[in-house]
């Protein structure tokens, strides 16, 4: 797995493919290692980083790879094999919203590649003939440099007289479009006004989000039980409350309610209407336009005409 590619293909690796892999990692390891379990288990020893799988997909032109997008997938650990059905099911709804891209080979999370990760690799064959290793490396590593991401290509070597295909490595290089440079710049340069990171402003934000629920939520309760002990008479009723209760009610929106649809329904086909109509006004004075020009040339090009007939 040291040797190098010597396919001769160029891999270009989109912003979106390590932002969706790492998400990826992340949100799967949150659920399985909640913080209250590593406040009663501090004194265990640390459990296996999870792993994680998906697809990558992109296009191919020529001895060109380029990358630009991901998703997840199923995999069964008691099989080492990802679930073929759902595989399916997911390439079938990305192939109407982007046509044109195709499964290049899939992705996983781990310091290196395993020896179970050769048995999805091949299972993937029969949708690509050489298909791509994206590998995310989790942990982190200060003095490090270059992305933790690794690209590895499949070649068939002869290893002690039997033909085995091995994981080999290949460079790649980060592509963007205008828009991927614009967010990447962008989050690249979010930083707090107090000089903390940007890992930092996101966490006060979600936390003071979650605060905010919490609060709302422990009022909506403490009202609940207000208005229950009002209901079976442990307590006297407050008309001055009730109205005010009423009143915060009928700020909700009735969005269950069949009365809702049909309005919601009659005033998105208005809007509609509306900006079908302005589309064909444009259309209409860009025609007018259009014709006023050919006239006019027309109209010159008769006059000169006639001048020539006349001399």
């Amino acid at each position: 797995m040291a040797s190098s590619s010597s396919s001769g293909l160029t891999f270009k690796l989109h912003p979106l493919v390590i932002l969706n892999v790492s998400d990826h990692y992340t949100r799967v390891k949150s659920q399985s290692q909640p913080p209250s379990s590593h406040s009663s288990n501090c004194a265990d020893s640390p459990s296996a980083p999870p792993r994680v799988f998906g697809c990558v997909i992109g296009v191919q032109s020529g001895r060109t790879v380029e990358i630009f997008n991901s998703f997840e997938l199923l995999y069964d650990p008691a099989t080492h094999s990802l679930d073929r059905a759902f595989l399916e099911k997911k390439q079938e709804l990305y192939k109407k919203v982007f046509p044109n891209f195709y499964v290049l080979g899939w992705y996983s999370s781990g310091s290196d590649a395993q020896e179970s990760d050769m048995l999805i690799h091949k299972a993937l064959m029969d949708i690509n003939e050489s298909p791509v290793y994206v590998l995310l490396n989790p942990s982190i590593n200060h003095a490090q440099k270059d992305l933790p991401l690794t690209i590895y290509e499949s070649e068939l070597h002869v290893i002690d007289g039997i033909p085995q295909l091995i994981f080999v490595q290949a460079s790649y290089q980060i592509e963007t479009v205008e828009a991927e440079r614009i967010s990447v710049d962008h989050v690249a340069h979010l930083k707090p006004s107090d000089g903390g990171s940007a890992a930092t402003q996101l966490a006060a934000h979600l936390t003071g989000i979650h605060s905010a629920i919490k609060m709302l939520n422990s009022r909506i309760r403490v009202l609940h039980h207000y208005l229950l002990a009002m209901q079976k008479g442990d307590i006297p009723c407050d008309n001055s409350l009730l109205r005010q209760v009423s009143s915060l009610l009928r700020r909700l929106p009735a969005i269950e309610s069949e009365k809702f649809r049909d309005d919601f329904l009659m005033e998105y086909n208005d809007t509609l209407l509306v900006s079908y109509l302005a589309m064909f006004t444009n259309c209409s004075s860009t025609m007018n336009e259009l014709v006023d020009k050919f006239n006019t040339a027309y109209e010159r090009h008769s006059r000169r005409g006639g001048r020539t007939a006349f001399i």
